[in-house]
């Protein structure tokens, strides 16, 4: 094989390499159903802005809470999730109780009308497991 067949083949090889290597991580996404909650005593346990996960929250957070059966999807505390429809990224700081399944709660501060107004509706969760980081 001549010097520039292999030079050729030599950076044919690299160039796959770096291709694959800087390929878009895989999202994976899931049709969940969508509720609202509130930092308000009546809506939550004990204090109304402490996480089940220990996190406070903050009116004006983008923050969520999902149903514990999502836990086996690859989703986690911290972990960043956009939804279809919804501008920016949300992050994962609270769990729900063990009756509800693929369910997520948009916290919505202490605004009550606003979370009334979401209501129950179907949406597309996008998020990136940590293995395709």
């Amino acid at each position: 094989m001549s010097l520039s067949v292999r030079i050729t083949s030599f950076y044919t090889a690299a160039f796959l390499v770096i291709l694959c290597s800087c390929r878009d991580p895989e999202t994976r996404s899931m049709e969940v159903r969508a509720t609202a909650y509130n930092s308000v005593r009546w809506q939550t346990d004990k204090d109304s802005n402490i996480t089940a996960w220990g996190d406070t929250l903050k009116p004006g957070m983008m923050a969520l809470a999902i149903s514990r059966d999502l836990l086996d999807s690859g989703l986690h505390h911290g972990m960043e999730v956009t939804i279809d429809g919804l501008e920016g990224k949300y992050v994962i700081l609270d769990k729900m109780k063990n009756k509800w399944t693929k369910k997520i709660d948009i916290y919505m501060g202490k605004d009550v009308a606003r979370a009334r107004e979401w209501g129950n509706q179907k949406v597309t969760i996008r998020w990136v497991p940590n293995d395709s980081i």
